[in-house]
């Protein structure tokens, strides 16, 4: 199926005064322009005009292809939010051009972005040529239009994005550099001064963790152990541990699903498990800083994890075994204010997502606002967690004890049912790793996936061993970033930041 890009623009000189509108329709896998829609409509108001920009470009979408699905972008707030349903219609002027818009093409094809009025330059400067013509008393024509190259012009002479998470090559020195002086910093590599909001969530003190490190559960697509289920409220402020461990007597257990904070489970045998730990290690190579002060720019992966599903708050195991839930409510906010994020940092250049129904849509998110497509890759899904899918954390307890005692011990452990080991799963996303990397060499990618990739994706860069897993707090739609360097080295640049969220 074709997907088009419908970017649409309109003004008024008085609002009320002389308006017109413009639209665009571009082909969103070649960004090839299709189509151009400008028209000079009289005396009317702003939103008229945007309404009427609107009507014209999903029309020139659908006289293309009536069954392409169509991303609107507009830097009109009021019309995104009003065509989204999220904002009533009251103004008597702009109620029967909202319905001629949603009757151009079924509601199921079309969705709607919000984007800053200096990302919609094509479409502005067609209402504006169309004003220009209405003033001399013409109708504005295609073949005399320069928006399309006027737009491109301005596009191409914008500064080349910076700033993290992503700015691999300043990210690359600055790295160094800290590590060649004595003096201790707060901020990941490669982060700009002043940009708090990508201040590492882990700091250390002679190399462990600070009181406001991280709370363990294992992978999965869990809410926040403790407070998860609690709305929003999973988001902020998170339990603290002191020199790196939990609270005495209990790990917040976070299993792919939705798992619950549990008591801890007896582990014997930790030096024979820890020696197994080593061996699995392996996989991820071997760290330091010994390589030539200039290794180029390093692959660098955004790490995504989607927006809340309903199985969030309820601590369901969730994998890609079980009914593949679509986002929440919820959700779709949280994907959306990443979207915003990461556009105002301007770094990603390609996008790579999971093919379960939840990673796809957070990716899609971000995707309308970056204008970028989203590649698939299998290799990114969820754990599957086998017959304990959709149960909780103590519903498992209850039902498979036996199983549940054995995979809490090892990583070679399958849950019930033969789903998938943690073993497994670091085999698989060490293979996945190393293809991203010699595929994006030198590029700043958003994968766009799950708990347990995501946090066996920092184990293995970090060395940790597999027990890390249940170590680590990784909220719904929060940002990782792991830098990996032409040496084989890889730098854990941000950690679980959720600063977009709150």
């Amino acid at each position: 199926m074709r997907e088009f890009i419908v970017e649409a623009d309109g003004g008024s000189r008085g609002n009320p005064g002389p308006a017109g509108y413009g639209s665009v329709v571009i082909d969103a896998a070649t960004g090839e322009t299709l189509a151009e829609r400008a028209e000079y409509i009289g005396v009317a108001t702003n939103n008229v005009a945007e309404y009427r920009g609107l009507v014209a470009g999903l029309e020139a979408a659908r006289d293309l292809d009536a069954s392409a699905t169509v991303r609107v972008r507009m830097d009109s707030k009021l019309v995104v939010e009003q065509m989204s349903g999220r904002w009533k219609i009251k103004h008597p002027d702009m109620k029967p051009l909202a319905a001629r818009a949603a009757r151009v093409l079924p509601g199921s094809q079309v969705t709607y972005e919000w984007i800053p009025r200096e990302r919609n330059k094509h479409a502005d400067r067609l209402a504006n040529e169309a004003m220009d013509a209405g003033k001399r008393g013409e109708a504005w024509s295609p073949s005399e239009s320069t928006a399309e190259l006027n737009a491109r012009a301005a596009r191409a002479a914008a500064p080349a994005p910076t700033g993290p998470p992503g700015d691999a090559t300043a990210g690359a020195a600055r790295a160094r550099a800290a590590l060649a002086s004595t003096r201790q910093t707060t901020e990941a590599p490669g982060e700009p001064e002043g940009r708090e909001e990508l201040r590492a969530q882990l700091t250390t003190t002679a190399g462990r963790p600070t009181a406001t490190g991280a709370t363990p559960h294992p992978g999965g697509e869990a809410a926040a152990a403790t407070g998860a289920g609690k709305g929003r409220e999973e988001l902020r402020a998170q339990p603290t541990t002191t020199a790196g461990r939990p609270p005495a007597r209990t790990r917040p257990a976070q299993p792919g699903g939705e798992a619950a904070e549990t008591p801890a489970a007896a582990r014997p045998g930790d030096d024979v498990r820890a020696a197994k730990n080593v061996a699995a290690a392996q996989t991820t190579p071997a760290s330091g800083w010994t390589a030539p002060p200039d290794m180029g720019a390093p692959a660098t992966f955004v790490l995504l994890r989607h927006g809340e599903t309903p199985l969030t708050p309820q601590k369901r195991f969730s994998g890609s075994g079980g009914s593949d839930p679509s986002l929440s409510a919820v959700g779709r906010e949280q994907a959306e204010r990443v979207a915003a994020a990461l556009a105002a940092r301007g770094t990603i250049q390609a996008i790579v997502a999971s093919p379960l129904a939840r990673t796809r849509q957070t990716a899609a998110a971000v995707a309308a606002r970056l204008g970028l497509d989203v590649l698939v890759e299998d290799g990114l899904r969820e754990t599957d967690f086998g017959a304990w899918e959709g149960l909780t954390f103590g519903e498992v307890r209850e039902r498979h004890p036996e199983d549940l005692n054995a995979w809490l011990a090892s990583p070679e452990a399958e849950p019930t049912g033969g789903g998938e080991s943690f073993a497994a799963t670091a085999q698989r996303m060490a293979a996945t790793r190393d293809k991203l990397i010699a595929a994006y060499a030198g590029r700043t990618v958003l994968l766009v996936t799950h708990v347990t990739p995501i946090k066996t994706l920092v184990r293995l860069a970090l060395g940790a061993p597999p027990e890390s897993l249940f170590r680590m707090e990784l909220s719904a739609a929060s940002l990782s970033a792991v830098a990996y360097y032409g040496d084989g080295n890889a730098s854990v640049r941000l950690f679980n930041d959720t600063s977009h969220l709150r």
